[in-house]
């Protein structure tokens, strides 16, 4: 039996990206040029905001004791999660050293970035999760200085939760600025803001292409789609389970791919049957969204065997992969591609998203094929050295000459050859390109 799609996706996110890259651009030029007084431009003509950009302790406290008690428990517990798996994915890097040859010592250091701009969406959603999963993990990693910059809204600022958060988390300033103005402002180091090395957190199609234009300045996290999401079912799930879990996601925005791949004909019909409904429950926006992604991205597909849905699955490479099917452990030694999974009923993209643990900053459009998500290791350099002695240099010294000369790098070989000499006067070396050949 070859693959069955019950449902094609009318449009792919690669369809409708807008091409805004020189609207983006001129922008970051402009600010770059311009400094802070166009910073400030930006922000009052998007933002529609003129309040304090960076906030005060003042301001911090006084947006916390806006945040009930239960949130910031809730907060706290999120974090307390983000900060331990983070502190566990750590403690697998360390610094080591080895003799590669009798006295030519080499190793390695794992240093972490000196500055972190971390962007928090907030927008149609307030997003309090993107600030535990960023500021955090940032400050496990030993990062000196984090700024988290999130979009205020009109005649309030920031929303007091992410305020709240992104304090107790460890930002060390918090910047009121949105869009392409706030990541500018974090890479070019405006408001006595030290640049920063490397940025990271979600965003909409704007920040993503800030983002994506200042990579090689700074460093990213990665480059960023629309939010994508994949469920394995076979006929042991629960088709109404599968259908919200797939509603939930796509709700994210109207270009939020969600994929169905089942070796049942009776769950995919199930839940092509009972997904229309649950969106039609969603208030205003929420459903607007679903609804959009639902009609246009959602694909349904038919495997024969649970073999074939894994392969699959790894072509999609999504961003978000859940298994709800029988034997979890096959499907975690056999599935390749995703960026983050979710073995069983009992958990849910939805945990991964707020609260248990794991970074919710993953690889989308397929990127999963080659990278993770946002971890500790994205916030700390892998540095090599090495030391030899004389005696430990005199083969390396030999090689290298041999070699940098059959490659036509004489001024390479030079650099073994005076030291060959200096260490080992009266020895008579080949350096030639042939050596003794």
């Amino acid at each position: 039996m070859t693959v069955e799609y019950l449902k094609r996706a009318a449009k792919t996110a690669s369809q409708e990206a807008e091409s805004i890259s020189d609207t983006v651009k001129g922008i970051l030029d402009d600010i770059e040029q311009g400094g802070e007084a166009v910073a400030r431009q930006y922000a009052t003509r998007f933002d529609q905001y003129d309040g304090a950009l960076l906030l005060s302790e003042e301001d911090i406290a006084a947006a916390s004791a806006q945040v009930s008690q239960k949130l910031k428990d809730d907060i706290a517990f999120a974090h307390d999660n983000v900060r331990r798996f983070a502190e566990r994915q750590r403690d697998t890097m360390q610094d080591v050293e080895m003799e590669i040859v009798p006295g030519l010592v080499a190793g390695q250091r794992l240093i972490p970035v000196s500055s972190a701009g971390c962007y928090i969406p907030g927008g149609r959603y307030s997003h309090i999760a993107s600030a535990i999963m960023t500021v955090t993990t940032a400050k496990v990693a030993g990062v000196d200085h984090v700024t988290a910059c999130s979009p205020p809204r009109k005649d309030i600022g920031i929303a007091p939760a992410i305020i709240h958060a992104a304090h107790i988390c460890g930002a060390d300033r918090i910047l009121a600025m949105g869009g392409v103005q706030g990541v500018a402002s974090m890479a070019f180091g405006l408001f006595d803001l030290p640049k920063a090395d490397i940025l990271v957190g979600p965003g909409n199609q704007f920040v993503a292409e800030a983002k994506r234009i200042l990579f090689g300045r700074v460093g990213i996290d990665m480059f960023a789609g629309p939010t994508d999401s994949l469920i394995l079912a076979d006929a042991s799930a629960d088709p109404e389970i599968v259908a919200v879990d797939l509603v939930s996601q796509a709700e994210h925005g109207y270009n939020s791919p969600v994929w169905l791949v089942t070796d049942s004909r009776e769950i995919a019909n199930a839940v092509l049957n009972r997904v229309p409904a649950l969106i039609d429950d969603l208030p205003g926006q929420n459903g607007d969204n679903a609804a959009a992604a639902w009609r246009d991205y959602a694909e349904v597909v038919l495997c024969s065997t649970r073999e074939e849905m894994a392969a699959v699955s790894d072509d999609y490479a999504p961003e978000h992969l859940t298994v709800q099917a029988a034997d979890l452990d096959w499907w975690l030694g056999r599935l390749r591609n995703y960026g983050s999974l979710f073995l069983g009923e009992e958990t849910t993209v939805s945990f991964g998203d707020k609260a248990s643990g794991p970074n919710h900053v993953l690889p989308t459009n397929g990127a999963a094929k080659y990278t993770g998500g946002l971890s500790v290791h994205k916030f700390m350099k892998v540095v090599t050295w090495q030391r030899a002695t004389r005696e430990g240099m005199r083969q390396v010294g030999q090689a290298t000459a041999r070699i940098s000369r059959l490659e036509g790098m004489e001024g390479h070989a030079r650099a073994a050859d005076v030291r060959l000499a200096k260490y080992f006067p009266g020895e008579n070396f080949d350096l030639s390109a042939q050596g003794d050949d």
